[in-house]
């Protein structure tokens, strides 16, 4: 992550805990965080974001558990954004708490702007339609442009799509939008 570019701490907490244990639960996985990816660093970015930032984005993670289905893969919602989250190789942290049957209780990672600025850093349909105005071989876009779907655009326009995803950030941010798009607050 870049220095220079505003921070934010985005959370996962089950949805049917009190308000004042999602503050606690997220407590502890930024405590847990810093201590794994801050402890021994002190240039790691997790400092940067605690003198200068401190915003919490704490979001709806759904269900959770401590167990899984018998296909190896974890039953709550909660557990899977944090397969997810290890799957797409993203510093994140967790807490499990003891007085919920030892569940999963919390996941949280660091994110820049380029994550949740959409107005700076728009989605990739806008991207093409706004910022370039022409396709890789030049010509203008269609007007059906908006209607396709990212898969078909990014199949349709791959070096644009290339470019984009390096203006933001590469594909963990890219990964980490669309992790967040359109969850709900906790």
């Amino acid at each position: 992550m870049e220095k220079n570019l505003e921070l934010r701490m985005y959370f996962f907490v089950p949805r049917n805990i009190s308000q004042i244990y999602v503050g606690i639960q997220c407590g502890h996985a930024l405590g847990r965080y810093c201590l794994r990816y801050g402890r021994n660093d002190p240039n790691h970015i997790v400092w940067d974001f605690l003198e200068k930032f401190e915003t919490w984005i704490i979001l709806n993670g759904g269900t959770t558990n401590d167990e899984r289905d018998f296909e190896a893969i974890p039953a709550g919602s909660l557990n899977l954004i944090g397969d997810q989250l290890n799957d797409n190789d993203i510093e994140f942290s967790f807490f499990i708490e003891p007085d919920l049957n030892n569940a999963l209780s919390a996941l949280c990672f660091l994110c820049d702007e380029r994550v949740f600025n959409r107005e700076d850093y728009p989605d990739f349909v806008d991207h093409i339609i706004n910022t370039s105005g022409q396709d890789d071989e030049g010509n203008s876009f269609p007007i059906q442009t908006r209607i396709k779907s990212n898969e078909e655009l990014i199949e349709e326009y791959p070096s644009i799509y290339k470019t984009w995803v390096r203006g933001m950030g590469g594909v963990k941010n890219v990964f980490l939008r669309e992790l967040t798009r359109d969850k709900k607050l906790a």
